[in-house]
């Protein structure tokens, strides 16, 4: 049995089950913040499922981009498991599960996205025929107008954006059949995708201490310090 944590986006969520088999999924109210939400959600799921941490074989969490604070948490927590209770650790990137919670309803190209905030979008493009995982753009931060410009036109652009924010992808759905979904990433989907060839990589054991998500870009209070001192916060000596 597996333990699914999703905590990349607006609604925290966590899934019990395997491959194939979700047996219990729990999610947040949208917006409520992870960090007070996210054990009791899974000693929630556990207790309904009759399910003990000993029963687990690993832990899944999505490894980002998304909410830098959302990320660490499910990080942090994740890892904990792993190291306290000998569990296998994988991760995969949020907007795969995004774009993967389409399939089977969609053949062709996914475009996921989320508000990367600052006028930016965090966006990945996703094929899934025949049951395969195949990259066309792999996760990034773009402008929205420089992704409409830059890369094919998808069949169908799955997640939450702010109007001004698909503003520019109007050209794309008066060109052609272009279906907006307005959907995030779910535990659930992520614990069906292990087992699938690219759904998640395995975090080896002896670098579980050192693995961090793929945040997408520096938290707003990194940037705002990097602008005031003119230098990024990390040095090689590790100091600020």
């Amino acid at each position: 049995m597996y333990l699914a944590l999703e905590t990349s986006g607006d609604q925290a969520s966590v899934a019990l089950g395997s491959p194939g088999a979700v047996m219990v999924e729990e999610a947040l109210p949208e917006g409520r913040q992870p960090a007070r939400g996210l054990l009791p959600l899974i000693q929630g799921g556990r207790a309904r499922q009759g399910a003990e941490l000993a029963d687990l074989d690993g832990v899944l969490v999505t490894d980002g981009p998304g909410s830098f604070t959302g990320l660490r948490i499910g990080a942090a927590v994740a890892k904990a498991l792993a190291h306290a209770c000998g569990l296998e650790l994988w991760s995969a990137p949020s907007l795969l599960v995004q774009a993967a919670g389409c399939v089977p309803d969609c053949s062709g190209r996914i475009l996921a996205v989320a508000d990367a905030l600052r006028g930016d979008i965090f966006a990945a493009m996703y094929r899934f025929p025949g049951g395969r995982i195949e990259v066309d753009v792999p996760p990034g931060v773009l402008r929205p107008a420089e992704l409409v410009a830059d890369v094919p036109r998808p069949k169908v652009v799955v997640g939450h954006l702010r109007p001004e924010l698909l503003a520019p992808f109007d050209a794309w759905i008066d060109g052609g059949t272009l279906v907006l979904v307005d959907a995030g990433p779910s535990a659930g989907v992520l614990l069906q995708l292990l087992g699938r060839a690219g759904g998640l990589q395995r975090i080896e054991p002896d670098q579980v201490a050192r693995w961090e998500p793929a945040y997408g870009r520096p938290a707003a209070a990194q940037a705002r310090w990097e602008t005031a001192h003119g230098r990024p916060i990390h040095h090689p000596g590790g100091s600020v």
